[in-house]
């Protein structure tokens, strides 16, 4: 006991003798290990699947089992009209924005000062002047530096509330990582918005040139308009404290076509519900499965369920980006996936225009994915996305005709290429490895 007093006493009397230099250290490898977990451990859980073929998308139990993390149960009475590249998407939203008379609310990963950018700040300024309550809330990574604070000033001066979600500019390392990738846009709650795109100059034209992207968006009327709002709100309470309620935001919507569909949104701290979809879906296919993806990462479990359905006999297709590509960090961790897909049976095509951002799935030509999420770890496991499923012969088939079209302007890779591919790009793959969980 003596001696254990002794130690005691000598440490209370000696610690603060510690030179500053260590105590800086252990300060800065705190600050370092709580950023590292932050980033590489903060995030929902994401649960590899391999569900056998026992049943197809044309069968009862396929839409609840496949959106039993989201919603099993399909909305009926909507009308979903897609809308391709910004010269279809802007313009379309822009009206929508101008007519409001209640409440604009909107919510986008990147949204960047330009011409953009300038039509859609100029359309939120005219209509919260004209006394609509106009609520914008950003990314702040996604419309960080590119968005200049004077768009900002001029938005809030006129009267629109505008936030970011997880402000960078914050001490929660823990939520700096975790961003909204969704792209929403509702309308007095009545009228929704909801895909790919960004407020961005890229997304200008008609995907005919490089520097304007392809991107696939839809506008959405009916009783799902209330789930987008209920996204957007989910959001919104969270950094605002403000709930959202009244005939403006969430009036009574009766049936306006007869599309089957539903929301689903990923949130934080829960299990991911878009990998369950995906995956069903590939393992309830008998005809033809069409993926567009920005950015293709696939797990292994996910390349074994598009190999199984190769050698089931179907005809699986994949269209990704090809010599125009915003992140060439991902498209080399995807393409360590590439060669056992090739060898599958798996065809995969690179779009040449331009860069393809779009994000679809369409299984048989009657189940349809599009949205914000892309098929890599992010999405799944750390942004928050937004995505929309319809079970809709129409509208299944005419979402595979766009993919078609687009397949049309793709040239084939092979798995001679693969086998081809440069010491540059064998190493590029090796180290995008080590961050699969980020890209």
């Amino acid at each position: 006991m003596f001696r254990f007093s002794s130690l005691t006493r000598t440490f209370t009397k000696k610690w603060w003798r510690v030179p500053i230099g260590i105590w800086l250290l252990g300060a800065v490898l705190a600050v370092a290990g709580f950023v590292v977990y932050s980033i590489f451990f903060v995030r929902r859980e994401v649960i590899d699947y391999a569900p056998a073929h026992s049943f197809s998308v044309r069968d009862p139990e396929f839409f609840g089992s496949a959106h039993a993390l989201s919603d099993p149960l399909a909305m009926e009475g909507n009308k979903i009209t897609l809308l391709q590249n910004g010269e279809e998407i802007f313009p379309a939203m822009l009206e929508a924005i101008r007519t409001a008379k209640g409440s604009v609310n909107f919510e986008a990963f990147l949204f960047h000062s330009g011409t953009v950018g300038s039509l859609f700040r100029d359309a939120f300024i005219e209509r919260a002047r004209a006394g609509v309550k106009v609520r914008v809330m950003l990314d702040g990574i996604g419309s960080g530096t590119a968005l200049e604070n004077a768009d900002i000033e001029a938005m809030r001066a006129s009267g629109c509330t505008v936030v970011y979600y997880h402000p960078t500019r914050s001490w929660r390392f823990d939520r700096v990582n975790r961003r909204t990738h969704r792209r929403i846009l509702v309308v007095d709650g009545r009228l929704g918005f909801t895909g790919g795109v960004g407020f961005a100059d890229e997304w200008q034209g008609k995907a005919d040139a490089p520097k304007h992207w392809r991107d696939v968006h839809a506008k959405i009327e009916g009783p799902l308009v209330a789930k987008l709002q209920g996204a957007f709100q989910q959001h919104w309470i969270g950094e605002t404290k403000q709930a959202l309620s009244g005939a403006e935001e969430f009036p009574l919507l009766g049936p306006v076509g007869k599309l089957r569909a539903q929301v689903i949104p990923s949130r934080a701290f829960s299990v991911a519900p878009i990998p369950l979809i995906q995956a069903v879906a590939i393992a309830s296919a008998n005809r033809r499965i069409c993926i567009t993806n920005a950015y293709c990462a696939p797990t292994d479990s996910q390349v074994a369920l598009l190999v199984a359905a190769v050698k089931r006999g179907v005809a699986v297709d994949v269209l990704v980006p090809g010599p125009h590509n915003d992140q060439p960090a991902t498209k080399a961790a995807g393409r360590m996936a590439y060669g056992k897909m090739l060898e599958g049976g798996v065809k995969i095509y690179e779009f040449q225009p331009t860069m393809m951002h779009s994000k679809t799935l369409v299984v048989d030509g009657l189940f349809a994915l599009f949205g914000s999420s892309n098929l890599d770890s992010r999405s799944a496991a750390i942004n928050e996305e937004l995505d929309v499923s319809v079970l809709d012969e129409l509208f299944g088939a005419e979402l595979e005709s766009v993919f078609d079209a687009d397949l049309k302007q793709a040239r084939p890779y092979t798995l001679e290429q693969f086998k081809q591919r440069g010491a540059w790009e064998r190493v590029t793959e090796a180290v995008t490895s080590l961050f699969h969980s980020q890209l």
